[in-house]
């Protein structure tokens, strides 16, 4: 493939794995698209596809998937921990390899006509193809989630960029847009306080005056009967993987909490988890080129 885009798509589904396995399909056996990783929580009762392709084929599994997602997933029956506006929740395009931000930017947009023209799903363009200040950050278009979002649609400042007006009865709104490459990254708590967790996620977070390109939140997790630290990391090279997990550490400490492990949803890039062994094992002159396979 001369040009390679990925898309990572979240669906508001982890637990029903028919329907999972139901969406990862569209992004199997296609000519120029692969899949290369899919995740379910059923906790945050949320999946994460990870797929790259040429920027066509991959469009078309997308659009694949949204019709999928809105035919199996009600959000009037779901609940889970994490935020969540639509059965597809959102959907960004990355460039990759040979393409630019612009036609990411490009592709989100046609996607967008598309599952408005097929569907009768409306979305919202958020990161770099948002068209107002704003509705730049996910978390500011999400906020009020499915059962808000017909109310916050009525406002002529979230109205949607295609499709119509108001939410999908069963799929609500989804945000589609172009970003560079995100790492999500969580760490889990050895408490089942959650407002323990939600105190470390404010202070880690930019918006509260945390690391900037850090957003965060505190979830619970039923299952573990464990708190945990939810992030995303929109630029690694800024806020990097370690020392978010330090500063998550140190916080964890004031409550005479303990961090029990941590969590890469979908994939992230090498030179993140290479600067994390870097700075760990205090390798004096490390160089990239000394990882085997990246001489192969």
């Amino acid at each position: 493939m001369d040009k390679i885009m990925e898309s990572v798509p979240n669906y508001s589904e982890g637990r029903d794995m028919r329907i999972v396995e139901k969406v990862a399909d569209c992004f199997r056996n296609r000519e120029n698209v692969k899949l290369l990783d899919y995740s379910a929580d059923k906790d945050h009762n949320r999946c994460v596809i990870t797929a790259v392709g040429e920027p066509e084929a991959l469009g078309a599994a997308v659009i694949d998937s949204v019709g999928v997602a809105l035919e199996y997933i009600d959000l009037t029956q779901h609940k889970g921990q994490h935020p969540r506006m639509g059965a597809v929740d959102v959907i960004p395009f990355i460039p990759i390899r040979g393409c630019t931000l612009e036609e990411a930017d490009n592709l989100a947009r046609y996607v967008s006509e598309q599952i408005a023209a097929r569907f009768g799903q409306p979305s919202i363009l958020y990161e770099k193809s948002a068209l107002a200040p704003n509705r730049e950050n996910l978390s500011d278009i999400r906020r009020g989630e499915f059962e808000g979002m017909a109310e916050k649609m009525k406002d002529p400042a979230w109205q949607p960029d295609y499709g119509p007006n108001t939410i999908h009865p069963t799929g609500g709104v989804t945000a589609i847009g172009a970003r560079m490459p995100l790492i999500a990254f969580n760490i889990n708590l050895s408490t089942p306080d959650v407002n323990i967790a939600k105190a470390i996620a404010k202070a880690v977070r930019h918006s509260s005056g945390g690391l900037k390109y850090v957003k965060a939140m505190g979830v619970m997790l039923e299952e573990r009967h464990q708190a945990q630290v939810s992030m995303n990391l929109t630029d690694y090279t800024q806020s990097s993987v370690f020392r978010v997990f330090e500063m998550v550490k140190r916080e964890a400490a004031r409550y005479g909490v303990n961090v029990v492990c941590s969590e890469l949803i979908g994939l992230a890039p090498m030179k993140a988890l290479l600067d994390c062994a870097e700075y760990y094992l205090q390798i004096e002159d490390f160089k990239y080129e000394q990882v085997l396979e990246t001489q192969i």
